[in-house]
């Protein structure tokens, strides 16, 4: 069994509420054949939130094995794992433009 612990402050951290694990779904995010991320989406249920019900979390390794994590929120247009790699990806594309 996985320890949450660590996700589960995160959350805490970044949206002010408490969480409790609901599943693990693996997913590759691929764009012409390429890969653009693949791993472990982690998708917690938040409690008390006033916009969200779940969040989904996940942890990469950058270039200098630090790791960072990634936590978005279940509001629209997110309302799936798929969808919120997705919105991270595009959040990324953007940083990098400015």
């Amino acid at each position: 069994m996985k320890d949450y612990v660590a996700f589960q402050n995160i959350i805490k951290r970044q949206y002010g509420c408490p969480s409790t694990h609901v599943e693990t779904i693996p997913h590759t995010e691929q764009f012409q054949g390429k890969i653009l991320w693949q791993g472990e989406v982690e998708m917690f249920a938040l409690h008390g939130h006033p916009q969200a019900g779940r969040c989904y979390i996940w942890a990469d390794w950058d270039d200098n094995n630090s790791e960072h994590y990634t936590a978005v929120l279940e509001v629209p247009p997110v309302d799936s794992p798929r969808n919120a790699v997705r919105a991270a990806i595009a959040a990324q594309g953007k940083g990098k433009q400015t």
